[in-house]
């Protein structure tokens, strides 16, 4: 039987099919202290144990207060800084002078790793096992409701009719997020280019792929793509995690355009 060719945006060339997404919010936080007076400005005000004012900032690192303040209020827009409001007098009510726009080190982490690395969420579905009473196996509850969640959301989100090209692609567009790196390895098979877990479901394949597993089927269920079947194929530095159709629904991988919701 002859397969169905792959849709017209898979055989373009690289760096045409190839869709860039969008830049990662950490990267693009650590990625603007490069420059010099930003930096100074962000140790300066995240080693104080309180909040400081843009002229403190200013007079601390060297510079004058109005770059001061550009580089300061670019930091409270990326989240490295938090900015709060207050007067510095301590008075309030008339003749307590003018509230001050200060600045303190946010809550946010941001750590970057290339190829992505999600360990924290592999920490958390763990837990999520455990505190769950159900003890930990490749079919982890946990990671599957998650899994769950994530695809419910995500079809909250498609517009029109939920035809199986579209759902495969919301699919698709929730592993992206995740770090898996999904593509089409044939008509009828998405296979994921990078595993978030790695290294550690290399040294224990049967507890974190099978965990891995089981997020990618809540996915699947979440977004309402029943007929997808989610399974595992060890290979050598990939992601063993496989997600394909039946012989004659494996056209639902062809033919759509793309999918991005927005996965919070």
């Amino acid at each position: 039987m002859n397969r169905p060719a792959f849709p017209a945006s898979c055989t373009a060339p690289y760096h045409e099919a190839m869709k860039v997404p969008p830049v990662r919010p950490e990267l693009e936080a650590i990625a603007a202290l490069r420059d010099p007076n930003r930096r100074r400005l962000y140790q300066y005000v995240e080693r104080q144990p309180r909040a400081v004012s843009r002229d403190e900032a200013a007079e601390a690192v060297g510079v004058n207060r109005a770059l001061a303040a550009f580089h300061l209020d670019k930091l409270v827009g990326l989240g490295l800084l938090k900015a709060e409001y207050r007067r510095l007098s301590g008075r309030s009510g008339p003749g307590a002078g003018r509230t001050s726009k200060l600045y303190r080190r946010s809550r946010h982490e941001f750590a970057v790793s290339v190829p992505h690395r999600d360990h924290e969420l592999l920490a958390r579905l763990l837990a999520g096992s455990f505190e769950a009473g159900a003890g930990v196996s490749p079919h982890a509850e946990t990671a599957r409701v998650y899994g769950r969640s994530l695809g419910s959301r995500a079809r909250t989100r498609m517009q029109g009719d939920p035809e199986p090209a579209r759902l495969v692609q919301c699919v698709e567009a929730v592993l992206e997020s995740l770090g898996f790196e999904p593509y089409r390895a044939s008509p009828g098979e998405v296979r994921m280019r990078n595993c978030p877990f790695d290294p550690l479901s290399r040294l224990y394949p049967p507890l974190v792929c099978g965990i891995g597993q089981a997020l990618m089927s809540g996915i699947v269920q979440g977004v309402g793509a029943d007929p997808l079947r989610v399974w595992r194929d060890e290979q050598p530095d990939l992601c063993c995690g496989v997600i394909s159709l039946p012989p004659q629904n494996d056209t639902a991988l062809a033919g759509a355009e793309g999918f991005e919701p927005s996965i919070s």
